[in-house]
């Protein structure tokens, strides 16, 4: 461990020249008295480092000094695969794993490809986290990610959306997707690949059996064709919609990319308006009405007929809820105590009943 840290500050003072006691602290996550203790370590052993005091003082190496101690132990090679996603490396327990490797291969490179590395790191960074999202830390996940890599068999209490919600299952866990900042399990039960949510599971246990990983499975390959099942099998509702030009520039911001591919698919010319009519698949009535209701009046449902009513009595609930206390027609305070659905019912029921 020491010895670890005694080569990654000489990496550190060999790829970025001067810095200070407060700064290596800082970059080998000890503190300031340890980097002392490791400076006088390294200057007994001969290694030229040697300090200046003062403002704009700091450790340097004598000019010309290069370390040829830069081979990867195994653990680092494996998490340069991760080298892209400081964030999943850090959530998986290889953050410091990771950076090790990632100093020893700068230090291996000549003075211009270290230069030109450095560069590319100063103007390009990224951020796979989706918009208004934090990243998904599940506690399960470190021992998860050491049973997929050892290949052991793990026991996992699990909650679900289905009764009953909460089940256990043993598993051959196979690989490990983050998705848009959120981690998911590819496993396989009784001999069948299923995908969990890490999250979702409450409890792990990380058993002594191991199993046997099927020969040519892909990871990639898999998880491709699970979201294209997967959108297959939510998106069952056909809706046609009208869509404004305004709204049509703006839909992938706004929609999911499966919604956004069938607009583009399907949508027929222009009309007088410049309006154009698409088909997009939904998941139900129930879960396509606020999502639609979202993209306020430049979209208009055609059909089915239950969704474009349904709409329109969520609407006239929204409308309802705004409506001044002393306006006419607005809901009594009986009536306000329901729900918006219950409302619309009651007065649709009215306007059905003859007068006497």
């Amino acid at each position: 461990m020491r010895a670890a840290r005694l080569l990654s500050l000489i990496l550190l003072l060999q790829n970025r020249g001067r810095l200070t006691a407060g700064e290596l602290a800082q970059e080998l996550d000890v503190s300031v008295r340890t980097v002392y203790r490791d400076i006088d370590s390294l200057s007994a052993a001969g290694i030229p480092v040697y300090g200046d005091a003062g403002h704009g003082g700091g450790y340097q190496l004598l000019g010309g000094y290069r370390t040829r101690l830069t081979g990867l132990h195994v653990d680092e090679a494996e998490s340069l695969f991760l080298a892209g996603l400081p964030g999943a490396a850090d959530d998986l327990g290889l953050g410091e794993v990771l950076a090790a490797a990632e100093l020893k291969l700068t230090a291996a490179l000549p003075p211009p490809l270290r230069d030109r590395a450095g560069r590319i790191r100063e103007r390009f960074h990224l951020d796979a986290l989706g918009w208004y999202r934090e990243q998904d830390s599940p506690s399960a996940l470190v021992p998860l990610a050491d049973a997929v890599w050892n290949q052991r068999r793990i026991r996992v209490r699990y909650r679900r959306w289905t009764a009953p919600q909460e089940v256990e299952r043993d598993l051959d866990p196979y690989g490990l997707v983050l998705k848009a900042g959120v981690w998911y399990l590819v496993a396989a039960v009784d001999g069948v690949v299923r995908t969990y949510r890490v999250s979702s599971i409450l409890r792990l246990d990380v058993g002594t059996t191991g199993f046997e990983r099927p020969d040519g499975f892909d990871l990639a390959a898999h998880w491709q064709q699970y979201l294209a099942v997967y959108d297959a099998r939510r998106l069952r509702l056909q809706g046609s919609v009208r869509i404004a030009p305004a709204l049509l520039s703006a839909l992938p911001d706004r929609l999911d990319a499966a919604l956004v591919r069938a607009v583009e698919t399907s949508a027929g010319p222009p009309d007088a308006d410049g309006w154009v009519t698409a088909t997009v698949p939904l998941e139900s009535v129930e879960l396509a009405v606020p999502v639609l209701l979202s993209l306020g009046p430049d979209i208009e449902v055609l059909g089915p007929e239950e969704l474009r009513r349904a709409i329109a009595e969520r609407a006239a609930a929204v409308l309802d809820r705004y409506r001044p206390a002393d306006s006419p027609g607005r809901a009594g305070a009986d009536e306000r105590s329901s729900t918006p659905a219950d409302r619309v019912a009651n007065r649709a029921r009215a306007a059905r009943t003859p007068k006497p």
